[in-house]
């Protein structure tokens, strides 16, 4: 069993930093395709970003490509989420996500999921 637990969430103010981190356990971490995804009040959830160990590949949303960066560490079993300049419509409940399937993650419906960590950027 996969379990997932992220931390770093808060409240910024625009053009702020954050970075979120998720630490893995339960099975081996380069084996799946991490992924970081968002729910904004009202609205579904949604793919931000994915990053795949083999081949190293990531992939962003159109929304944040140049402001996010997604990253993975394997001797820690954590993959982080680097955001910059922050806007408002970043703010969301973000969850870490892992599959085996690529696809998956893509969809926004991986496997496993951690409990989320909130972020909320003012304006």
């Amino acid at each position: 069993q996969v379990q997932l637990v992220e931390s770093g969430g808060g409240l910024v103010q625009a053009g702020d930093s954050l970075r979120l981190s998720c630490t893995v356990s339960g099975d081996i971490f380069s084996n799946y395709v991490m992924g970081w995804f968002r729910q904004a009040p009202g609205k579904g959830r949604e793919f931000v970003a994915r990053f795949r160990w083999r081949p190293n590949i990531t992939r962003y949303t159109d929304s944040v490509k140049g402001r996010f960066t997604i990253s993975g560490d394997n001797a820690k079993n954590m993959v982080t989420l680097q955001m910059n300049s922050l806007k408002p419509e970043d703010t969301a409940l973000y969850y870490c996500g892992a599959d085996l399937d690529y696809r998956l993650v893509d969809a926004a419906a991986p496997a496993y999921w951690g409990q989320g960590t909130q972020v909320t950027v003012s304006s």
